[in-house]
């Protein structure tokens, strides 16, 4: 992996946090989602005016892809309602790195090293310390529902990732792929939107609009830069250090959202960066 290759992940990472923490502070998550998802769609169609169109191999990944993009979508407003930004988003996403590790070595044919596999052993270890942390803080009443949504996430998370992988490096163009699947994937959701709030839907996304439109930009430019990286390092590797934004999102959650996160979930968390960081290396 190159260094601009390293870089441009970095600032993926860093511009999914930032969304994932608007779309968490709007408190309807439907709306949150609504207007970061039709934003994205939107800028998506432009784009594909201008962009060339995407291989005939790379469509049925497209598809595929937008398809599994919605179940997370839904699946990431289910775990952002039900529990902590400051847990489910760690759990979510440090799970993504370890399935696709799995899935591109078994589909790809990508390989790993004995020093790699030990990272996926250590995150695995803060994964489950975060998990246990969480159940611990809910007193007698564990969020379990908030944990298997958290896990359904990131295995979204991880088939996806896999799946793009593959398609836009078929498609012999990332703007275009990235254009198209902005616009497949973000129909749904505003469609889903307008038939649970009928005639209220402009009223309650406009108090939220700018924001919205910012979670649309950075939600485009954390997956094309993405997409963009893939076509040009193995995936496990990216889908790894993608994952650095486990860090952005656990600050966020206790700097914006006064969220408790002690010294067992920043040693946790930690341990899943570390495990990570093994993972990159050759």
């Amino acid at each position: 992996m190159s260094v601009l290759v390293a870089a441009a992940v970095l600032m993926a990472a860093v511009t999914h946090a930032s969304w994932n923490a608007i779309a968490h502070h709007i408190k309807d998550q439907l709306i949150g989602f609504t207007l970061i998802l039709g934003g994205a769609a939107s800028i998506g169609a432009v784009m594909a005016c201008f962009a060339p169109l995407p291989a005939a191999a790379a469509w049925p990944y497209l598809i595929a892809s937008a398809a599994l993009h919605i179940g997370y979508h839904f699946l990431l407003m289910r775990s952002f309602a039900l529990g902590d930004f400051g847990q489910m988003y760690p759990i979510a996403r440090g799970t993504a790195p370890l399935v696709v590790t799995v899935l591109a070595t078994v589909l790809v044919g990508e390989s790993l090293s004995p020093w790699q596999l030990a990272g996926v052993a250590v995150a695995c270890a803060g994964l489950v310390g975060l998990a246990l942390w969480g159940i611990r803080d809910a007193g007698t009443r564990p969020q379990w529902a908030a944990l298997l949504a958290a896990l359904a996430t990131g295995l979204s998370i991880a088939a996806y990732t896999v799946v793009d992988g593959i398609g836009v490096r078929a498609s012999g163009t990332a703007i275009g792929y990235i254009a198209w699947l902005m616009v497949l994937e973000g129909v749904l959701v505003p469609l889903y939107a307008y038939r649970v709030h009928r005639g209220r839907l402009l009223a309650e996304l406009r108090p939220h609009a700018a924001r919205g439109l910012l979670g649309a930009v950075l939600a485009l430019l954390a997956y094309g830069l993405v997409l963009w990286a893939q076509t040009r390092a193995p995936l496990a590797p990216i889908a790894a250090l993608r994952e650095s934004s486990i860090i952005v999102g656990a600050a966020i959650g206790a700097l914006f959202f006064k969220e408790r996160f002690g010294a067992p979930r920043v040693a946790a968390a930690g341990l899943m960066v570390v495990g990570i960081g093994m993972m990159l290396a050759s």
